[in-house]
């Protein structure tokens, strides 16, 4: 590539900008999902700017000026705190979960650009994102991408099996949560739940989806469980057992969000 050239189709990518005349390195993520601008700091990562895939990056120096104030605090709360043990980085030849079995990382062959592709019971990654530092990010994506595609093809399967219907479904980060569902039937799901076995996320799906007839946790809500979903107290205990490691995945210390989502232009 010539000097100079930006790979565009690059879906992370790490740049630099200057916050109160200090140089720092930040992160670039382009959603396909993402609807506005966000900026998140967290203790691990530093800064990183998820962006709609049709944003222009021309605009990100302008964005991170008139937010210089809110990245600088929090850098700086950061970086007065105690250090967090970090999760262990990743590298060629680890394995990561996907939807219960566990794929082992490794570099793509003859690579013809950006991307994290399933081959078997591998992971292959583009070299660019282990050369570059870029994995954990990148794998995020990556799992975002494959949670949003799984969950809304099968709630639209279970919702049509159960005569259920919903307005929209949302994959998030909770850190708290695997699933919620809003008086307005939207539904939400945890992206990491696409670490967990087929039976659990459709165990998840079913409970959402359950909500939308009842708003609680009642018995006729868990008689309703049953009957869609037998085996749901296995499910349910799984992820009990598992919620510690699971959310630990490829996740930094609680990032810190800025109080608004920017509008897009």
């Amino acid at each position: 590539m010539p000097p100079g050239t930006r790979h565009k189709s690059a879906l992370v990518e790490k740049r630099t900008t200057t916050i109160n005349s200090r140089a720092i390195t930040y992160t670039l993520r382009r959603s396909f999902r993402a609807r506005r601008v966000r900026l998140e700091v967290s203790q691990r990562t530093g800064l990183t700017v998820i962006v709609p895939r049709s944003y222009s990056t021309s605009r990100i120096p302008g964005l991170l000026k008139s937010k210089e104030r809110w990245i600088s605090r929090n850098l700086s709360r950061f970086s007065q705190s105690q250090p967090l043990s970090a999760p262990r980085k990743l590298n060629r030849g680890d394995t990561v979960p996907y939807l219960g079995r566990d794929l082992e990382l490794v570099k793509q062959k003859n690579h013809h650009g950006d991307g994290v592709v399933i081959d078997g019971n591998k992971l292959a990654v583009s070299p660019d994102l282990f050369d570059n530092g870029l994995l954990e990010p990148a794998l995020e994506q990556w799992y975002r991408t494959e949670a949003a595609k799984l969950i809304t093809e099968r709630a639209e399967k279970l919702s049509s099996e159960m005569g259920i219907s919903y307005e929209r479904i949302v994959i998030r980060g909770q850190k708290t949560r695997w699933g919620s569902c809003s008086r307005k039937k939207n539904l939400s799901f945890n992206w990491k739940l696409i670490m967990s076995p087929e039976p659990v996320v459709k165990y998840v799906i079913i409970h959402e989806l359950l909500h939308l007839k009842e708003m609680n946790h009642s018995k006729r809500f868990w008689e309703l469980v049953a009957l869609y979903c037998p085996g749901w107290r296995e499910n349910k205990k799984w992820l009990k057992q598992h919620e510690a490691d699971l959310t630990s995945k490829l996740c930094a210390p609680s990032p810190l969000q800025i109080p608004h989502q920017l509008p897009l232009v």
